[in-house]
């Protein structure tokens, strides 16, 4: 953090005109491509049930409304729009994740989300391929699966070892105690951390595709050598994760078994349940296409581009100055 005084915005003004051309360089890219631009709102009346992401509740009083969240993601509302006909839609949004800050980390932040009605996770890949790297003017991404991943990274199979294993791995960033109540995929996202992402994309880009179907969140299940996975994928760039993209569930059976599961384990994490966002469940029940979509981190992004080492360096006035 710069030591100007607090009134200066943090970002230069080169750094302010590239993210203007970053505005103008995504909307022209979908513009091409007939994809719609929409709005969704920030403040809404549910946040969401991921154990990973810690929303920033809102005191509403308004039209028979009571509290509110400020939005983790748009992804809900679009789907909201995808259900009733909108068909290919993208957003540029204010987003709000809580207690996240840090050099890649702001608790507000810019994001670009997108879906596309008839593409499966690879074509969408494909998609974002092209916007990243016509805007890095970097080599298209190769792929590796995140099994693949974690064996030539960790040297275990993530699918196959051990609960017992994998926590004794983990015991070179933790100590037993420490890891005596995490649960499995709580080690797995240590390992991904500490020994994986740090070498991910420092020679070309790559999406770490195919991950366990206990992270799929929102993305369908498949069986790949005799193992559920999630048609999921994650994109890196200089150890730096850009982007999240689903070949979207539409089951909406299936989704609210996974809210379940979500505050089952919030609950016994020590973190209070999330009411289910009803009105999304009545979009997924009136029917959502088929349909990929994706979450790109523009300000993750633009520091890619102008050389950031820290996100404030993007931001004209990140949490300290806000």
């Amino acid at each position: 953090m710069t030591d100007s005084p607090v009134w200066q915005p943090t970002a230069s003004r080169g750094a302010l005109k590239s993210r203007a051309q970053q505005l103008a360089y995504v909307r022209g890219f979908f513009c091409e491509r007939d994809v719609l631009e929409v709005e969704t709102p920030v403040l809404g009346r549910h946040g969401v049930t991921d154990l990973n992401l810690d929303g920033i509740p809102a005191e509403v009083k308004a039209a028979g409304v009571q509290g509110g969240w400020l939005q983790t993601s748009p992804e809900y509302p679009m789907k909201r729009l995808l259900a009733a006909g909108s068909g290919c839609i993208y957003q540029i949004a204010r987003v709000f994740r809580n207690g996240e800050r840090g050099r890649r980390h702001n608790p507000e932040f810019s994001m670009l989300e997108w879906y596309r009605v008839g593409m499966d996770d690879q074509a969408l890949m494909a998609e974002v391929s092209d916007l990243v790297c016509g805007w890095l003017g970097c080599e298209r991404p190769d792929q590796v699966s995140y099994r693949q991943a974690v064996m030539a990274n960790a040297g275990f199979d993530p699918m196959e070892i051990s609960d017992t294993d994998l926590k004794q791995y983990c015991e070179q960033w933790l100590e037993a105690e420490q890891l005596a109540d995490l649960s499995r995929n709580d080690c797995l996202d240590l390992v991904m951390s500490f020994a994986v992402e740090p070498t991910l994309g420092l020679e070309r880009p790559v999406f770490i595709t195919r991950y366990p179907a206990a992270q799929a969140a929102l993305a369908r299940v498949s069986r790949e050598h005799g193992h559920p996975v999630a048609h999921r994928f994650e994109l890196y760039i200089n150890g730096l994760e850009l982007c999240n993209g689903y070949w979207e569930l539409t089951d909406p059976d299936e989704q609210r078994l996974r809210f379940d599961a979500d505050n089952q384990q919030r609950k016994a994490a020590g973190k209070p349940e999330m009411a289910v966002d009803e009105a999304f469940m009545a979009a997924l029940n009136a029917g959502l296409p088929d349909c990929s979509g994706v979450a790109l981190g523009l300000d993750r992004l633009l520091m890619l581009k102008v050389g950031a080492k820290a996100i404030e360096e993007v931001l004209a006035f990140p949490i300290e100055r806000a």
